[in-house]
């Protein structure tokens, strides 16, 4: 039962939470684990002097770069953890996809038999106002998802 679990992570407290519960699964199962960590897509930001949205895609590169090195620090720090607890592992650092459709694209394509999440991130307003990446995958996956508080 569950011999391949996602563990998805922000690398926010809560989600530490939520990998360390996943290791702890996987490890008493003997099963093996896919951590992942996502970078949100480029938004625009800000408004032109004629109201019109403008994006500075000079920031673009920038903004590809930061996010792809804060998120291989999230994902190496997850893989100490799990080499730690001796429990295999692997990561995957999806670039510039909502978190939610990562999560759920690589559970589908990858015979993922349960997902493990915090119940939320570091989502700010946004996760106010769209609500959390955590009910969207509860809501839309195919596979069971643990949710951790």
């Amino acid at each position: 039962m569950y011999s391949r679990i996602l563990i998805a992570t922000d690398g926010s407290e809560l989600a530490n939470k939520g990998v360390e519960q996943g290791l702890a699964l996987a490890k008493a199962l003997g099963s093996e684990v896919t951590i992942l960590s996502a970078s949100e897509p480029w938004s625009s930001i800000g408004v032109d002097a004629a109201g019109l949205v403008v994006t500075e895609y000079s920031l673009l590169d920038e903004y590809e770069k930061d996010a792809e090195k804060a998120g291989k620090a999230v994902l190496d720090a997850a893989a100490a953890r799990a080499n730690a607890l001796g429990v295999p592992n692997k990561t995957v650092y999806v670039a510039l996809t909502p978190p939610a459709d990562a999560i759920i694209d690589h559970a589908a394509a990858n015979g993922i038999e349960l997902i493990v999440m915090a119940s939320h991130g570091r989502r700010g307003l946004r996760r106010v106002l769209l609500g959390s990446q955590t009910a969207e995958v509860a809501t839309r996956s195919t596979v069971p998802v643990l949710v951790v508080r």
